[in-house]
């Protein structure tokens, strides 16, 4: 699948207009719950293999998620533009990527997590060959999982778990000794599902 194709088949993916949750956005009109915007980077590279994907291991010193495998990205902050460029911004300071190295194709719809962040995905493709550099403080490890595994339905299992006394249900993708689940394999497999 090349970027033409993949931005084609986004087209309709992302959440338009006033329904987007914002910054203090209420999951419901009974839920005061205000959540916080983030944003992440689906970043596809280039490969004789097929596109594949940037994933990052969370060091273990990681306030939130620690150790856990992740899309570059974060919080949306005051002086950036908008979701879009608070992913650039994260995956430039988290992995080295230079946002003028990334072409957005699109996004996906956004996705609520458990620590109530209302998360952006955007889908971008890597134009050029980089070379990527883990920020120390927050990255333990870089390494790539192929879209083609990722969209293999095969490679979604479904687990639960306890969470403050609520059972939670989640997605998880075992690629070799790595388990990629939680947030970032549930927009892996919202990615699997616009693609597909």
């Amino acid at each position: 699948m090349d970027k033409n194709e993949i931005r084609r088949r986004l087209s309709g993916s992302c959440l338009p207009g006033p329904d987007a949750p914002q910054a203090g956005w209420a999951a419901s009109p009974d839920d005061p719950t205000l959540l916080t915007p983030a944003a992440v980077l689906v970043a596809l590279v280039a490969s004789p293999r097929g596109p594949e994907i940037i994933l990052t291991v969370r060091t273990a010193e990681m306030r939130n998620h620690p150790a856990q495998i992740s899309l570059p990205g974060g919080r949306v902050e005051p002086e950036d533009a908008g979701p879009a460029e608070a992913a650039l911004r994260e995956a430039w300071e988290e992995v080295g990527l230079p946002p003028e190295h990334v072409e957005v194709l699109g996004c996906l719809p956004w996705y609520r997590t458990v620590s109530d962040y209302c998360v952006q995905p955007f889908v971008g493709w890597v134009t050029e060959q980089v070379s990527l550099v883990p920020d120390a403080r927050e990255v333990a490890d870089i390494f790539l999982v192929p879209l083609e595994f990722v969209l293999d339905p095969s490679n979604h299992t479904r687990e639960s778990m306890m969470h403050d006394g609520v059972e939670r249900t989640f997605w998880v993708l075992p690629f070799g000794d790595r388990r990629i689940w939680g947030a970032t394999a549930g927009i892996l497999v919202s990615l699997a599902r616009a693609l597909g």
